[in-house]
């Protein structure tokens, strides 16, 4: 009776052993759920956190200059793509800014026309005429003449300093353009705008209208 009492016992002891075991594993699996959680949980800000820094180095790359937008391409190991180098838009910015100078200034082709127009009018105004018909025909074709040349002038002006400002849109995304560029271009434009302006005033004689003869 004695030795099947110990015998019992220590079948027994083994399966309170095993489960045993089986609790410690199960605590193990429980543990490894509670840190993949974590890993989870701290991965969704680093993840939140990465998107938010790329979304501020692309509003960034607008207000980078020509030459800090050329050195982030070296350091990645990229080339400026060609035919990128903003040399066209300065040329327009340049252009648009000296035809938009001409334009207040009158230029030698709108002093011509307005001579032409003066000469035309002597020529085709009689002696007899009165002192109204002959200032209008000869002094006041003149001066619109002018103001007509002028207004060509700062209309294309201001057409091709827009066009210098609104071209990267048209180009390489994310190249920014020149500082001087955007400055000049912009220059152009104004004077465009101010040079049409005093050109239609002049041309309906709102501004510097004709003498009158009483």
């Amino acid at each position: 009776m004695g030795t099947k009492t110990v015998d019992e016992a220590a079948n027994e002891a083994p399966e309170v052993k095993s489960d045993a075991e089986t609790v410690d594993v199960t605590k193990t699996d429980v543990t490894k759920t509670d840190v993949t959680k974590t890993d989870e949980e701290v991965t969704e800000p680093e993840a939140a956190n990465a998107e938010a820094t790329e979304a501020e180095a692309a509003e960034d790359e607008d207000d980078l200059t020509e030459e800090e937008y050329a050195a982030e391409l070296a350091k990645l190991g990229l080339e400026e793509p060609e035919g990128s180098s903003g040399v066209g838009q300065g040329a327009a910015a340049v252009v648009s800014a000296a035809l938009g100078f001409i334009s207040l200034s009158g230029g030698w082709i709108g002093t011509v026309a307005g001579a032409r127009a003066q000469l035309n009018g002597q020529l085709h105004t009689a002696s007899t005429a009165s002192v109204t018909t002959q200032i209008k025909e000869v002094y006041g074709t003149s001066w619109h003449a002018t103001a007509i040349w002028a207004g060509l002038f700062a209309l294309v002006a201001a057409l091709v300093g827009v066009g210098a400002l609104v071209r990267p849109a048209f180009g390489t995304p994310g190249k920014p353009q020149a500082t001087w560029i955007k400055s000049v271009a912009w220059a152009g434009v104004v004077l465009g705008v101010v040079g049409l302006l005093l050109a239609v005033l002049k041309y309906t004689d709102a501004l510097l209208a004709l003498p009158s003869a009483t």
